[in-house]
Order: structure tokens, then C-alpha cells, then sequence
């Protein structure tokens, strides 16, 4: 096992991992910007390194900054967390060229999964049911011809990144040339690659994702789906597991499916397939994320396993000691991400307790929330033995969570849990825009 890990991260992500580095007994290492230089995460780690200024690029998003720290620090070991270098294969590279264990798959696969249309044809090649859709697309001219084919609406999507980045809805043919280019473009802004590829818009369907542990021997289990389908812009706001849509049958069907995708990359450590469900119960592969993810808690309360410790021991060649018989899903998890909507001190700080709520932040009050990096504030969770339970607790928490002095979207998120149609289980990907957000 790992004496010492470095965790390339900020915010609650970096807290979480300290904590399960911490009941490991291992030794944690903080990277952090300048701006981040009094955050929790700094003060929570055992040692901490200053790797550059403000802006991701010269630090989070700086593969060779990263490298550098863990080397001088004698680290074993790097933690990307989620979102900036969590799937960048050059970090992963790096840390296997310098014998230092990266937390997370293996770099050739995270470059096929980085690229969204090869990961398809992958995944097709496999067996699993992917969206109708094209190949990378040249020009505007190129997407009005495949669009008009597919039949509207359909969905640009780029080939590299994520989080809701270069993806367009179009619903009708005067908008596919422009559509296509403003895709293009916000792709290559934001990943450097401005290739694009287009699907077929799916009516009422929700978003489904199907956790994984993989081992170095290649023993697959799954734990549970999540039900991502509360979203705006392509970003999701609401998780919960189990999902109210998905049954024992179609369970056994996605976690075949989901152990497919895996054996098919060669696949190790933590990650999720995600797949969108049709109205008539068909589900279709979309992409597979090699990294930890957001919503992994409600996961980890429905199974009651840890995963981020499992994700440790997985890289240090620990195989798992569990079988898929051994999962079992127990009562409904809801995760609610609270986002702050604008950037300032905080005021004042009360966090909901009682059995089964969890906050995951690194806010405290007198906190300085930074203009330079993703507004996520914390992921409220909470676990009941039922559904309805657990919307009801959801409610309380939410009404006892106090953030004051920062603009925040918890009053939104109890109209989310409150609105009779999130009640019923009967909501779909257009259920925001549908209540008139923005």
C-alpha cells in the first residue's frame, strides 16, 4: 500500500480524498494555486506545495507542475480527483514514465475513451447499443446533410472533454450550419480540439450511469445506477440511485452491458458508463467516464462501500474482495449540487445534520469563494429506506442548509425535490427547461 499520496485537486474533491487517505493511514500531499493558498484542502493535508498562479493553466491544468510536486515530494502516488487532469492521458503518461502510480485507468485508455467518437465505435464493435449517429463531421454543409439523414433533432457533441462543452441541440435545419461552428468553435476553446460528431436527439430520456470497480485482474463488479437526468446545458444538477425507471430485468441488462464496455478498453480502476433510456425502455451507450465522478457518493451510500478508498487500492494492485453477489443496493440515495451563482465571501455557514445527510465541501464561513475555478459549493446527499423518504429528507436538508453571502441555487433545488413531477418519477432530460430555466 502507498505511504504517501499528492492530490491534484482542489475544493471538496481534495477534502474527500484526504479523508479516506487519512482513515488509510496514508500521508496526503496538497497542491495549490496561488489563490487557493489559505483554502481547507491546504490545511487539511499533511504537506502542501505551491504549484503557480491563479488561472487553472498555470496550475490544476498543468500536467508538468503536477509531476514536478510529486517528484520533489517523494509522493507514491497521484489522486486526479475529477474534472481538470482527471482525464488527461498526459498526466498519466507522466506518472508511469516516473514509476509514480496514477489513481485512475491506465494513459492508453484514457485517450480512447477522450475521444468521444472512437469510444463509440468501440463500444458498437463490443455490442452495446450506441445513439444513432456520425463520424467526426468537416463542415457546416457536411452537418446539414447528416442531420437531414439522421432526422431532427439532433445533437452536435465534441469529441473531446466534457462537461457540457461544445454540444448543441438543433431542432430544425436553419439552425445546423451555425449550430455546427459555435460547437466547433467553444470545443476547440475549451479542449483545443474542435471536432465535432452528431447524434440523434433522443425524446423523454432519461440519464443513466452505471458505476464500476475494476480490478487489475480484470474482475469487473458494478455498483448500482445512478439517474443523472436533472440537467441544465448538459450539466447536471440532481442524482439519485436507484433510478425509478430502471427495474432488476434492465439492471442485469446495463450491467452487462456496462462490463462489456469495460472489458472492451481494458479498463481498471473506477468509472462510470453512461447510457440514455428511451421512453420504450431501450438504452443506448454515450460515453464512459474514466475518472472518479461527482455523484459517486450516492453510490457509496446505497452500497455502503468507499469508494475512493477502493480507487487506492486498486492502484497499489489490491484486488477487490467482493463479487457481484455481494452488492447489494440498500434504500435511495439524492444528491443535490449546490453551485454558487455568483463569487464572494461567505457570510455565514450552517450545514444540515442527522442521520444519513452528508455534505461534502470545503467551504467554512469567512471563505472567499474564487471567481477562477468551478463554482460547486458542496453535494448535499442524503439516504432513507425509501424514495419518498428520502425526497422528504432531502427537503428538510435543504430548508437547514445555510449559505449566506453568496448567491446560490438551494432555493431552486427545493422547487427541483418539490415539483410533483420529480415526485412522481416521471421526469425526463428536458424536465429544466421544461419549468422555463435558463
Amino acid at each position: 500500500m502507498f505511504s504517501k499520496i499528492l492530490i491534484a485537486n482542489r475544493g471538496e474533491i481534495a477534502i474527500r480524498i484526504i479523508r479516506a487517505c487519512k482513515e488509510m493511514g496514508i500521508s496526503t500531499i496538497a497542491v495549490f494555486s496561488e489563490a487557493d493558498r489559505g483554502s481547507m484542502h491546504v490545511a487539511f493535508a499533511d504537506q502542501s506545495v505551491c504549484i503557480g498562479g491563479a488561472a487553472p493553466l498555470d496550475s490544476y491544468l498543468s500536467p508538468e507542475r503536477i509531476i514536478n510536486a510529486a517528484i520533489a515530494t517523494g509522493a507514491q502516488a497521484v489522486h486526479p480527483g475529477y474534472g481538470f487532469l482527471s482525464e488527461n492521458a498526459r498526466l498519466a503518461d507522466l506518472c508511469e514514465k516516473n514509476q509514480i502510480a496514477f489513481i485512475g485507468p491506465h494513459s492508453d485508455v484514457i485517450s480512447k475513451l477522450g475521444d468521444k467518437d472512437a469510444a463509440r465505435r468501440i463500444m458498437a464493435g463490443a455490442g452495446l447499443p450506441v445513439v444513432p449517429g456520425t463520424g467526426i463531421i468537416a463542415s457546416g454543409k457536411d452537418a446539414a446533410k447528416a442531420a437531414d439523414k439522421l432526422g431532427y433533432p439532433v445533437v452536435i457533441k465534441a469529441r473531446a472533454g466534457g462537461r457540457g462543452k461544445g454540444i448543441r441541440l438543433v431542432s430544425t435545419p436553419d439552425e445546423i450550419e451555425s449550430a455546427f461552428h459555435i460547437a466547433s468553435r467553444e470545443a476547440m476553446e475549451s479542449f483545443g480540439d474542435g471536432a465535432v460528431y452528431i447524434e440523434k436527439h433522443l425524446h423523454c430520456a432519461k440519464h443513466i450511469g452505471v458505476q464500476l470497480l475494476v480490478d487489475e485482474l480484470g474482475t469487473v463488479v458494478c455498483l448500482g445506477e445512478r439517474e443523472c437526468t436533472v440537467q441544465r446545458r448538459n450539466q447536471k444538477l440532481l442524482e439519485e440511485s436507484p433510478s425509478t425507471a430502471v427495474s432488476e430485468k434492465l439492471r442485469k441488462k446495463l450491467y452487462g452491458a456496462s462490463k462489456k464496455a469495460a472489458e472492451a478498453t481494458n479498463y481498471v480502476n473506477a468509472g462510470a458508463v453512461e447510457f440514455l433510456l428511451d421512453k420504450d425502455g431501450n438504452f443506448h451507450f454515450m460515453e464512459m467516464s474514466a475518472r472518479l465522478q461527482v455523484e459517486h457518493g450516492v453510490s457509496e451510500q446505497v452500497t455502503g462501500l468507499d469508494i475512493v478508498k477502493w480507487q487506492i487500492r486498486i492502484a497499489a494492485g489490491v484486488p477487490l474482495d467482493f463479487a457481484q453477489s455481494d452488492v447489494m443496493l440498500r434504500g435511495h440515495s439524492i444528491q443535490c449540487r449546490i453551485n454558487a451563482e455568483t463569487v464572494g465571501k461567505v457570510a455565514f455557514l450552517h450545514v444540515p445534520g442527522g442521520p444519513e445527510v452528508r455534505f461534502d465541501s470545503a467551504l467554512w464561513t469567512g471563505y472567499a469563494v474564487p471567481p477562477h475555478y468551478d463554482k460547486l459549493l458542496g453535494k448535499l446527499m442524503v439516504h432513507a429506506p425509501t424514495r419518498e423518504e428520502a425526497i422528504r429528507k432531502m427537503h428538510a436538508a435543504l430548508c437547514e442548509l445555510v449559505i449566506d453571502g453568496i448567491k446560490n441555487n438551494i432555493d431552486e433545488q427545493i422547487e427541483f425535490v418539490s415539483d410533483p413531477e420529480f415526485q412522481s418519477g416521471e421526469y425526463f432530460t428536458d424536465f429544466v427547461q421544461k419549468r422555463g430555466e435558463q
